[in-house]
């Protein structure tokens, strides 16, 4: 039994195809079948069922793999050891963040991390929360970044910042001449809604009260961007919630239809998340750092009225 040979067996369940695990381990196909062919032979078991697509664990092949899982983390601390001892970062780190936070954060940090680790090579991949936390448990991301708190016992919640939420209300708008917006006034009767999937939709449902969808006439409205959204709302089909980052980066009379949420603010927390085997600390905790330095001071702030994205 090998090191290598527990890799590709983590690799098949991850992708649960033979083809698209040996492209991720940088081999052929018929070079990792046949090591974990020659491993369930010195084990004795079979560790895929193959007449399954796609291809399935048996039930003690799962539980090996998660040893096997358990066995490749212990082998890596020995190279983390020396990483950490030294200040040294090299090889690969993969980080997942959601479409609600990448476009106003990343470009806040993006190079300042480049330049603090050079000789790493960051992988940012732009997901939803479910996949990210999917993802972490497999190994096949280092860390997240996405609202919390979350309910996965797996997971490490480090809150880096906390961002109030804002209102964007247009002209005509039946809030257009209030100078701030109360929680009591929020409805989801004409609130324009990120579709399912995302998890600033329910964090605005949770704090309006209850699930609603907006509609004008015969035409429901849900996207996947708040750009859409505020043009939505600009054309009268409502008003929508947006986070504080979003909100800065509004220009001319767009800016000016953004009114502040009177106290307390409604808040969420962002956090960077990973799994409790994770090893790469030191390297996640200067990417804290880096974030919190490249936001406004005031968001370092932990808030009482955190609302949840669950």
């Amino acid at each position: 039994m090998t090191i290598t040979q527990l890799q590709y067996i983590v690799s098949v369940d991850n992708y649960r195809h033979f083809a698209k695990a040996a492209e991720a381990c940088h081999v052929t196909q018929p070079t990792l079948s046949m090591q974990i062919h020659k491993l369930e032979e010195e084990l004795g078991v079979l560790l895929f069922d193959r007449s399954k697509q796609p291809v399935k664990p048996t039930e003690l092949g799962q539980k090996i793999i998660e040893q096997a899982r358990t066995i490749i983390n212990e082998s890596e601390k020995v190279y983390q050891l020396t990483q950490e001892a030294t200040g040294n970062f090299e090889g690969t780190f993969k980080l997942g963040i959601i479409p609600t936070i990448a476009p106003y954060l990343l470009p806040r940090f993006a190079k300042k991390i480049a330049a603090k680790m050079p000789e790493v090579e960051i992988v940012i991949e732009e997901l939803q929360t479910n996949q990210i936390i999917e993802k972490l448990k497999k190994d096949q991301l280092d860390a997240g970044i996405l609202a919390t708190p979350l309910v996965e016992q797996s997971i490490i919640e480090r809150p880096v910042y906390y961002e109030p939420f804002t209102a964007y209300v247009p002209e005509g708008h039946r809030l257009a001449n209030e100078e701030f917006i109360l929680n009591s006034e929020l409805s989801p009767d004409d609130m324009l809604l990120l579709n399912e999937g995302h998890c600033f939709r329910n964090s605005v449902l949770n704090l309006c009260g209850s699930p609603g969808i907006t509609t004008h006439s015969n035409i429901q409205f849900e996207s996947g961007q708040f750009e859409t959204l505020i043009k939505l709302a600009d054309n009268g089909f409502g008003m929508t919630l947006i986070p504080y980052l979003a909100a800065l980066d509004l220009e001319g009379q767009h800016r000016g239809h953004v009114k502040p949420i009177a106290d307390p603010k409604p808040t969420r927390e962002i956090s960077l998340v990973y799994s409790r085997t994770q090893l790469k600390i030191n390297l996640i905790e200067t990417l804290a750092n880096i974030i919190q330095s490249s936001i406004p001071e005031k968001l370092l702030e932990n808030s009482v009225d955190v609302i949840s994205p669950v």
